[in-house]
């Protein structure tokens, strides 16, 4: 019994020391420890500004105001400025859920019958580029994530630090997906601030100008911010000086439809270079026509010069989706695919008639945004001018 009592004791007595031991080890470590603690991974990274459409978007929706309009985020809206879902787009979802389908991934291409839809959508299901296989395309998230991908496929092509030009002004995005890619980002002229129009003349001398090869990025139509257009005429006289200059280009059509009410009268500039023998990269969104802006449904073309030369660049494509999000979302571009494919008429403003018509509150939206936009223009060429004085 005693040696019992005196093991235990002794036991007790070395675990005492050991946690006197381990202890003191600690105590001779805490500054280390400390020091550790006190030097975050993340401490020396800045706070960055709020991204500013989105900002104004949070901003409007913490206004308390009943009367309060968002000149934000272009959007469908119904009288009461609530968000309005397109017919067209409830009959395919009532399609698709009906259809039972599975949850499978797509590939690393998309949904096959969506990307297909959506190319005949934009070049036309008569185009010979698309009978001849000449057009690679794959299904993006959503119009951001094709810019993306086709500053990507630029950098690593035509090589980091190649220039790239945008419109002055052009979408605040434009800015940093490009920068973020490896391109070097340049302007040219577009806007005119005197006339509210287009700056042609300086549109022409800035493609002339700019070094052989350069990238060009062309607004397909509904220019944003402004809403300027070139003419049918003048897309042919751009298309024929981008032709003998040799620059590769890289359409943004965001908007097929919101020009005119006619996807296919906004879709001529696509066309146009597609017959007059160009070779170039078309970011697509539905985001904005279809009403679908938080689906991301978006595609990435390459309009090639042959079906062999459109096989290599479908390649390359994928092997850049791969480790970014590997395989796009499926629910969107089904909605997309089910809507074209049913021959639905998505938007209808007179005329031709249709199952299906857009608010006008959307339109009076978009005025007011242009307008206001132009008149922040017009200030600032006021203020520069009078401050050079």
């Amino acid at each position: 019994m005693a040696s019992n009592a005196t093991l235990l004791l002794a036991r007790r007595a070395g675990s005492a020391r050991h946690v006197l031991a381990c202890s003191s080890r600690l105590s001779s470590l805490s500054p280390v420890a400390a020091g550790a603690r006190a030097a975050s991974t993340f401490a020396n990274v800045p706070l960055g500004p709020p991204d500013p459409i989105f900002g104004l978007t949070d901003a409007f929706n913490k206004d308390t105001f009943p009367k309060k309009v968002s000149l934000g985020v272009g959007a469908y809206r119904d009288d009461k400025g609530k968000p309005h879902v397109l017919e067209s787009v409830r009959q395919a979802e009532k399609k698709v859920l009906e259809a039972k389908m599975n949850h499978e991934y797509a590939g690393i291409q998309g949904v096959g019958e969506y990307v297909q839809l959506a190319l005949e959508f934009a070049y036309g299901a008569d185009s010979a580029a698309l009978k001849e296989k000449r057009i690679a395309g794959v299904q993006t998230i959503s119009g951001t994530g094709a810019c993306r991908l086709a500053g990507d496929f630029y950098a690593r092509f035509m090589g980091k630090g190649s220039q790239l030009y945008l419109p002055d002004p052009t979408w605040g995005n434009h800015i940093p997906i490009y920068k973020d890619a490896g391109l070097v980002v340049k302007r040219y002229r577009y806007f005119d601030p005197k006339t509210n129009g287009l700056d042609f003349k300086g549109v022409l001398e800035d493609v002339n100008s700019a070094p052989t090869g350069s990238i060009f990025l062309l607004h397909a139509c509904a220019h944003n911010p402004t809403g300027v257009d070139p003419s049918e005429e003048q897309w042919k006289e751009l298309s024929a000086l981008f032709k003998k200059k040799g620059h590769a280009i890289l359409f943004d059509a965001a908007y097929l439809g919101f020009a005119s009410g006619n996807a296919d009268k906004d879709a001529f500039a696509l066309r146009q270079f597609a017959a007059d023998g160009h070779s170039f990269l078309m970011a697509q969104s539905f985001a904005k026509n279809f009403g679908l802006y938080g689906e991301r449904v978006g595609t990435l073309s390459a309009v090639c010069a042959s079906a062999e030369e459109a096989k290599r660049v479908d390649s390359q494509l994928k092997i850049l989706i791969r480790p970014l999000y590997s395989n796009p979302p499926i629910y969107g571009a089904r909605l997309v695919a089910t809507i074209l494919q049913g021959k639905f008429i998505v938007w209808s403003f007179g005329g031709r008639g249709g199952r299906e018509g857009v608010c006008v509150f959307l339109w009076l939206i978009l005025f007011v945004y242009l307008s206001c936009v132009r008149l922040c223009l017009c200030l600032r060429v006021k203020l520069v001018h009078s401050s050079s004085h």
